[in-house]
């Protein structure tokens, strides 16, 4: 079971990394406009902060359709079909891949977003987490936020079972943990 979670998952931690390592580059920091754009809230803070930009925006959703096209790929040529949750209910198609890779990537950058406005507000540090219990509960959040939002679409669309969302969504958390440490090890994340 694991392993067809991790095949099912697998576009989306992809997406995820590639999106991470884009942050690094010239183009992205050419391009990096604030979705809030510098804008601050009615209590003096900004309002997402300097790490919600459009263009990391755009190029999660463009990172996810890329890698869930080449899954699917895969999964056909090795015949994975059956592993994969997703094509158990779907046709493995270009067509199909794109736009739930596309809608993968917009929803998980979505369900980023409050848990950056609520950090604002707190006033902790764009990716940050805090200090105390307050840092403890945005650390476990900053796991979970998207996953819950994206494996709803799963949910939904593959028509998984309750208890399989949530599996997807442990198992998602502590992979997020795992490569967020592995990025910090090779200094492309400055902070867990």
């Amino acid at each position: 079971m694991l392993s067809g979670m991790y095949l099912t998952m697998s576009p989306l931690i992809a997406g995820g990394v590639a999106n991470m390592l884009f942050t690094k580059t010239r183009l992205y920091k050419k391009h990096k406009k604030p979705i809030d754009a510098g804008r601050n809230w009615k209590d003096g803070q900004r309002i997402l902060g300097d790490n919600k930009t459009w263009i990391g925006f755009v190029s999660m959703i463009i990172f996810c359709t890329i890698f869930q096209i080449i899954c699917g790929w895969v999964c056909n040529r090795l015949s994975l079909n059956g592993m994969n949750d997703l094509y158990r209910s779907h046709p493995n198609t270009v067509l199909f891949n794109a736009l739930f890779g596309a809608v993968v990537g917009f929803v998980y950058m979505l369900c980023e977003l409050p848990n950056s406005f609520l950090k604002r507000r707190i006033r902790i540090e764009p990716g940050r987490t805090g200090k105390g219990p307050a840092g403890i509960l945005f650390f476990m959040i900053d796991q979970i936020d998207s996953l819950v939002g994206v494996m709803l679409i799963l949910l939904l669309v593959a028509n998984i079972s309750v208890q399989k969302y949530f599996a997807y969504v442990l198992v998602g958390a502590l992979t997020h943990i795992g490569i967020n440490l592995l990025l910090f090890a090779v200094k492309v994340r400055k902070y867990i």
